[in-house]
Parts: structure tokens; C-alpha cells; sequence
């Protein structure tokens, strides 16, 4: 599926991931590839993003936010504050603080 993480100053991601976990308001929940179309909001928290490989992500570009899981070099993550989450059709889009 297709993963786009959009904040006020910049895109933060934008690249193709095998899964994604995410804080919703009312616990956390995860996306596989052809889940069901979602909409939900976002609580303050961590997105942990399931990658196939990194050789195609340049986490300089990313400003620092997005970092690799301490544990597995497969799962970057990202602290938010707040966000909106919207998939449909295998390409999620979260608009986050």
C-alpha cells in the first residue's frame, strides 16, 4: 500500500510500505495491504510504518522526525500529536501535527 504523511511545514513521507500502525483516539490499530476503506483521528502518539526495505527511503530528507525502530531496522517511526488518517484504494494519507 501506498503511505503519505503530510504535516503544516512539509511532506514528511511518501513511499510504499508493507503495513502501518497508527494511534487512534480510541487505541491503537493497525493496516494491512487491502484493508477496508477508514477514516479516523489521531491521538498523541507514535506511527510505526512497516517498510520492506529502506534503499529507497533517504530519511535525510525527512528533517529528523522519522526515525528507525531501536529493535527492527523494518519500521520507522514518528511521533504526532494529533492527525487525521484516510485509506481508501491501498493509499493512506495522514495529515498530522
Amino acid at each position: 500500500m501506498f503511505l503519505e504523511i503530510v504535516t503544516p511545514e512539509a511532506i514528511l513521507f511518501s513511499s510504499e510500505i508493507d503495513s502501518l500502525s497508527v494511534p487512534g483516539v480510541n487505541g491503537e490499530f493497525q493496516m494491512l495491504n487491502n484493508h477496508a476503506p477508514v477514516v479516523s483521528n489521531l491521538k498523541d502518539g507514535t506511527i510505526k510504518i512497516h517498510i520492506h526495505t529502506q534503499t529507497n527511503i533517504a530519511l535525510d530528507d525527512l528533517h529528523g522526525k522519522l526515525v528507525p525502530d531501536e529493535t527492527d531496522d523494518k519500521i520507522l517511526t514518528l511521533a504526532i500529536n494529533s492527525g487525521t488518517l484516510e485509506l481508501n484504494d491501498n493509499k493512506a494519507i495522514i495529515l498530522a501535527d
